[in-house]
């Protein structure tokens, strides 16, 4: 075997020239792995003993994609349509063999060879849509032509990693080889090419399939109604189904054209930076400084979790679906049957929709154990409160716990707000208790705060974040104060939208205002949803509030079919002249002058006080970083990941124009909002939150 540079090898079998490359970790499409190739392939097709070639990858995948760390950097070494051409205009057949995945940039080099092979573990796919992308190396051009256009809408838009079973039958691939035995089999059938006189195929002059989609523009259409809560607020779907579209109404080069400009237009575009920033973010959300990664971790076989209604149950789920035995306590047996029945019967919805076995189901509710007693949990090595929000109620639970449960495992707590080290105090073991706040629904929403105390060990932190990355989560380390982190922010933001009722907007303007920002919902249609009666309390209800007039009224959102909007049979909303009347009587009571509040003042009112907290919740140590205060918004509360997290936004707006704008509220509207120190500091020295080391 013969090195062409320090990532690729080419050595023959007979008459088949093997270019093998080995860039750990991923063989990602890096200037020397790109060299590597465009050398091997001239060499190979020079050397005139060579009749085909194989192109195969050492380590755990083939080409997983680009190497997103170039992006933006002047450009070095051979060009990904170099190396792309050079194998296409091959005189002699070229094979790619896929093993792990082929993804993005590894995709479309694999469909510059003349044919192509896998193992049945093998997936391909065009996953650049999730960091706000398109294909840029002729993916959106030879996917259409050879899986055809509507599974090629679905890859690109998607990003989903196909099954080489599914690769096979749509054509993708040419064959399915044996597990470990790829490079063999890649040889064989490189062989059998020669052997039967196989032409050369490629891909860009297969027309068919794309020239059947032309003059139905109705394709196109119906794809992007069927899709367009999905892709709402994202440009890049759109920008990957004109290139679908040009790949059938252009030539194959007037379509890699368009497939470039649009290319360039995304990846120069705010969207795509923030999606790449997030897509690091989430990667560095792991790493704390002070813990080490060889810390050493508690091995977690059981665990305990106090609470088996909403957020109980659903905590459950994630240990039971990542295969770790749970006992849930309750204090009454009709609440434990509830909690474990709405568990079976969220599993079997799941398999309904046909992504769970019964098997799967009757497996993880033979790991959910129910008990009404906490001398139950003693053996467990992670115990999970979930109880009523209360700091006395928590204090007996856990002073309970810790002469019950054994030494050496993890007392949590799942308290949204409360104080963790007041609750440890209770404890002779403060070291052993951290919070794990989960959001509702616990078993489908993505993010964890954990919450470290003042004296949380570091093996505690080091097991709960690989416990996190165990059960599906994304996970960041916060510090504790009021609300932690995302309830912290929140606080700033419901405040605002409460303010601006009373000076002039209604409710359905500033959840417009902010849905068009790009959150799911706005805060008045999200308290409909969870009920308006939530904290309330119908004896000490007095009527100060416009919450409290409508609970009183029985309007407590959606499950009342009235709440800030009134509801149709079918749940959708509609303005509600009940409200406006109890906000207008509010407004008279206070001597409000109402004017007219834009959007832009709506969303700047609701949103700057945000970045000015997380500026305040940085200097107090509360987040390691700016990027983990993003993971938790866009993981946690909707915050729209084309905008990056509020930090990000923070710089992307300018954090001179934020500070100027808290300044002038502050001087108008008084303390709550004072700029940060910090938020000063850095407008001073030109910084943005995403310099902070």
């Amino acid at each position: 075997m013969a090195a062409i540079n320090p990532v690729t090898d080419l050595s023959k079998d007979g008459d088949i020239a093997v270019i093998t490359l080995n860039s750990p970790p991923v063989n990602a499409l890096s200037a020397p792995v790109r060299d590597g190739l465009a050398d091997g392939f001239k060499q190979a097709i020079a050397d005139p003993s060579v009749k085909a070639i194989v192109l195969v990858c050492e380590g755990k995948t083939f080409i997983a994609g680009a190497d997103i760390s170039e992006f933006g950097k002047a450009p070095k070494g051979a060009s990904l349509f170099d190396v792309q051409n050079t194998m296409e205009d091959s005189p002699k057949p070229i094979v790619a063999a896929i093993h792990g995945t082929a993804l993005g940039g590894g995709l479309e080099v694999a469909l510059c060879a003349h044919y192509r092979v896998a193992v049945p573990s093998a997936r391909c796919g065009l996953p650049e849509v999730n960091i706000g992308l398109l294909p840029g190396a002729g993916g959106t051009q030879r996917l259409p032509r050879i899986a055809g256009v509507e599974k090629a809408l679905e890859m690109v838009t998607s990003g989903q990693h196909v099954p080489a079973k599914q690769c096979l039958e749509m054509g993708l691939v040419d064959e399915i080889v044996p597990e470990g035995q790829l490079k063999q089999g890649a040889v064989a059938f490189a062989k059998k090419v020669l052997a039967e006189k196989r032409p050369l195929k490629k891909v860009r002059e297969n027309n068919a399939k794309v020239e059947a989609a032309r003059g139905k523009p109705e394709i196109f259409a119906n794809f992007r109604k069927e899709n367009g809560r999905k892709f709402r607020g994202f440009l890049a779907p759109e920008y990957n189904i004109r290139c679908i579209e040009a790949a059938v109404n252009q030539s194959f080069e007037d379509g890699l054209k368009t497939e470039r400009k649009l290319f360039m237009e995304l990846v120069t575009g705010t969207q795509s930076a923030a999606q790449r920033y997030v897509f690091f973010a989430e990667r560095q959300a792991w790493k704390i400084p002070d813990v080490p990664d060889d810390t050493a971790q508690i091995p977690i076989a059981k665990v305990g979790v106090i609470g088996a209604g909403t957020i109980g149950g659903g905590i459950s789920m994630n240990f039971a679906n990542a295969g770790i035995p749970v006992t849930m306590v309750e204090t009454k047996q009709d609440a434990l049957d509830r909690g474990l029945t709405v568990i079976r019967k969220n599993y079997e919805n799941t398999a309904k929709r046909g992504r769970l076995t019964m098997d799967d189901v009757e497996k993880r509710m033979g790991l959910l154990k129910g008990s009404l007693n906490l001398e139950d949990l003693k053996d467990c090595d992670l115990v999970i409160e979930a109880v009523f929000e209360n700091m006395d109620v928590k204090k007996d639970v856990f002073t309970k716990l810790d002469s019950i449960v054994k030494q050496g495992a993890i007392l949590a707590t799942n308290t949204s707000a409360l104080n963790i080290d007041e609750i440890a105090s209770v404890t002779k073991r403060p070291d052993a208790v951290i919070g794990l706040h989960f959001f509702s629904p616990a078993n489908v929403m993505r993010l964890l705060e954990v919450v470290r105390a003042d004296k949380t060990s570091k093996p505690v932190i080091a097991t709960s974040m690989a416990t996190a990355k165990k059960i599906g989560k994304v996970a960041a380390l916060v510090g504790v104060c009021p609300g932690f982190v995302g309830n912290r922010m929140l606080f700033q933001r419901q405040r605002e939208a409460q303010k601006l009722v009373m000076e002039g907007a209604m409710p359905w303007d500033i959840d417009r205002a902010l849905y068009n920002f790009g959150f799911p919902m706005g805060p008045f249609a999200m308290s409909d949803l969870a009920g308006l009666d939530i904290g309330w309390n119908k004896e000490r209800s007095k009527g100060e509030t416009i919450r409290d007039v409508l609970c009183e009224m029985d309007r407590r959102g959606q499950k009342t079919s009235a709440g800030y909007y009134d509801y149709d049979e079918n749940r959708n909303a509609k303005p509600s002249a009940v409200t406006e009347k109890i906000i207008e009587d509010f407004r008279k009571k206070s001597g409000v002058n109402s004017r007219q509040i834009s959007d832009e003042e709506i969303v700047e009112r609701c949103i700057y006080p945000m970045i000015n907290e997380g500026a305040k919740i940085l200097e107090e140590g509360k987040a390691i970083r700016a990027s983990d205060i993003d993971i938790v918004w866009i993981n946690g509360y909707g915050w729209p990941v084309y905008r990056g997290g509020p930090m990000f936004t923070g710089d992307t707006v300018g954090l001179d124009k934020v500070l100027a704008k808290m300044k002038e509220w502050h001087a108008q509207m008084g303390d709550t909002f004072k700029p940060s120190a910090l938020l000063e500091k850095m407008v001073a020295e030109g910084k943005r939150f995403q310099d902070l080391k």
